[in-house]
C-alpha cells in the first residue's frame, strides 16, 4: 500500500511511506501533472514490511523542481498505486 506523503504541501522535502506484503522490487516514481517522469527517488529490492523514502524535490538531473502538484507512484512486481502531493515554495 502507498500512504499519503507528509508534510503535504511540502518544501523542500517530503516523506513517502509504503508497505509491501512480500519481498519484491519496489520503485517510487514522481510525475508532473503532464505525466512526464520527474524523479525516481527509490528503486530497490525490499523485504516485506513498511518502508520510508524522502524526496528532496529534485528532478532526474538534480535540479530543484518548481512549485506545483506532482503525482507519486509505487510500482512493484504485481501492484501499483498513485497519489497527489503539492510542492509550495
Amino acid at each position: 500500500s502507498l500512504e499519503q506523503n507528509y508534510p503535504n504541501p511540502f518544501n523542500p522535502t517530503t516523506t513517502i511511506n509504503f508497505s509491501v506484503p512480500v519481498n519484491t522490487r519496489a520503485r517510487i516514481e514522481i510525475y508532473n501533472v503532464l505525466g512526464a517522469l520527474v524523479a525516481v527517488p527509490f528503486d530497490e529490492a525490499v523485504v516485506a514490511g513498511e518502508h520510508s523514502v524522502v524526496w528532496d524535490g529534485r528532478n532526474l538531473n538534480g535540479e530543484q523542481v518548481s512549485s506545483g502538484v506532482y503525482l507519486y507512484k509505487l510500482v512493484s512486481d504485481s501492484y501499483s498505486e498513485a497519489r497527489k502531493m503539492m510542492l509550495l515554495k
